[in-house]
């Protein structure tokens, strides 16, 4: 029976544990935080029943329109009436019920759980410094890494982190501001700005970048940014923050073309940081940057019996992705042969509208050589869209022109992040636009925008 120790509870760790543990291996878990990580506690979890109760709180600002006259005031009183505190406590309920689910199945499965801060020693030995002043040296036949990442705060931010916000610590805001700043409009920062501005915050965003959603198809991200300027969200966007002070009204930013924003409070969406120096890394003779660790990227491994998942191998920093890893990982150091296809990840961003892709993009493809077709669907045309007033966006897939195999997609509308998992599995089982053709889609469904979409 091997000895396994896995370094970090979050969607990479503990489905490593697991599936360790299910192989035969004896597993050793170790969590400085919380179980579940940054997505369960204070990321993916939470941000989505924000978001929910935000784009709820949105759908009841426009029944008015449904009802007789007389009911805005009604609809405005409602509005008026959100509860901060009650929002924010049927998230942390979600968040409770998961992380106990997690702790359950970690202990039906025979794994030990350690809360500590864990170091390596040498490449077969681990140093677990307990959170209760406790100390235990492990030994272990290998190692998965899972020590996930954390918030990015360069200048001026970085002089300013007990003050201002980031995707961790938004969730412990205490009240609604009246006006908020977010720096950084990649998902997490677009995410946020659909949320505030839902929640009547008033909104803007700033990007370095010329468009918000740099690393998404560029059509996509101009769906989303029209979507939310309607909606009141303002972007300040090929522009950076050069400067940032506080004094007791909030904050005072200075951009990079010159003008001054005055807001109530700042979050930073800039992107995640990895920080290994406590994990003693030289120990093992392996070098790491803020970006992570470089490891083999199918099988996930670092050195001889040692994997790395995750956040921290900078592969692809998303929750669905760092599972799948963890349990590649734990299958390799199992002995049971496996690979991780990071083409296969599908990314979903959960604003209103929803923005979703997986497989390759047009420039990846065509530098690959390929010839892309493109076939795309617009929501306007959508039966169950339009009776839903939710016609914004479009699906769209892509094609060899000269096979005409399904080589990615990008949805942007309504019910994006379910259906993407329609094309995933197409892509899996290498079907071509032809095929999928030929699949019968229920009417009336969002879905039947996939088949009018793979018919042009």
């Amino acid at each position: 029976m091997k000895n396994i120790v896995v370094i970090g509870g979050g969607p990479g760790g503990y489905p490593a544990a697991l599936k360790a543990a299910a192989l035969g291996a004896r597993v050793t878990l170790v969590e400085k935080n919380k179980l579940g990580g940054v997505c369960l506690n204070c990321g993916c979890i939470p941000s989505k029943s924000l978001l929910d109760a935000a784009h709820r709180f949105q759908t009841a600002r426009n029944l008015p329109a449904l009802c007789t006259d007389g009911a805005q005031a009604a609809a405005e009183a409602l509005f008026a009436a959100r509860s901060w505190d009650k929002i924010k406590a049927r998230q942390q309920a979600a968040t409770r019920k998961l992380t106990q689910g997690i702790a359950f199945l970690l202990k039906k499965a025979g794994v030990e759980v350690l809360s500590g801060e864990a170091s390596f020693v040498d490449e077969h030995t681990v140093f677990v410094k307990g959170n209760d002043g406790t100390e235990k040296t492990l030994s272990c036949d290998g190692v998965i890494l899972a020590a996930g990442s954390e918030a990015f705060f360069p200048p001026p931010f970085d002089q300013l982190k007990d003050k201002i916000y980031d995707n961790s610590t938004v969730f412990d805001m205490p009240a609604l501001p009246s006006s908020i700043a977010i720096i950084g409009g990649g998902v997490i920062g677009c995410e946020m700005a659909d949320l505030f501005n839902a929640l009547g915050v008033e909104t803007c965003v700033v990007e370095m970048q010329p468009r918000i959603l740099p690393l998404e198809d560029e059509n996509a991200a101009r769906v989303l940014s029209q979507a939310l300027s309607k909606r009141g969200v303002t972007f300040y966007t090929g522009t950076r923050a050069t400067a940032c002070t506080a004094d007791e009204n909030g904050f005072t930013l200075t951009l990079s073309d010159g003008k001054t924003l005055q807001v109530q409070t700042v979050l930073a969406a800039i992107g995640r940081t990895v920080d290994l120096s406590a994990l003693h890394m030289e120990n093992i003779g392996v070098e790491w940057t803020r970006k992570g660790v470089q490891v083999n990227a199918e099988t996930l491994q670092l050195k001889k019996d040692i994997y790395a998942v995750g956040d921290v191998n900078g592969l692809f920093q998303l929750a669905h992705a760092a599972s799948r890893q963890g349990e590649v990982a734990a299958s390799n150091l199992c002995g049971v042969p496996a690979v991780y296809h990071n083409a296969s990840v599908p990314r979903a961003i959960y604003t209103s509208p929803e923005l979703a892709a997986v497989g390759l993009s047009r420039a990846q493809a065509e530098a690959q050589g390929m010839s892309v077709k493109s076939h795309k669907a617009f929501l306007l045309a959508n039966g169950r869209a339009v009776a839903q007033d939710q016609t914004e966006g479009y699906y769209e897939l892509l094609s060899d022109a000269q096979t005409g195999r399904l080589l990615g997609a990008v949805l942007a509308g309504a019910q994006a992040t379910e259906l993407i998992h329609t094309l995933s599995v197409a892509l899996a089982a290498q079907m071509t636009v032809e095929q999928l053709k030929e699949v019968i889609f229920a009417h009336p469904t969002f879905a039947e925008s996939l088949g009018e979409a793979a018919a042009r």
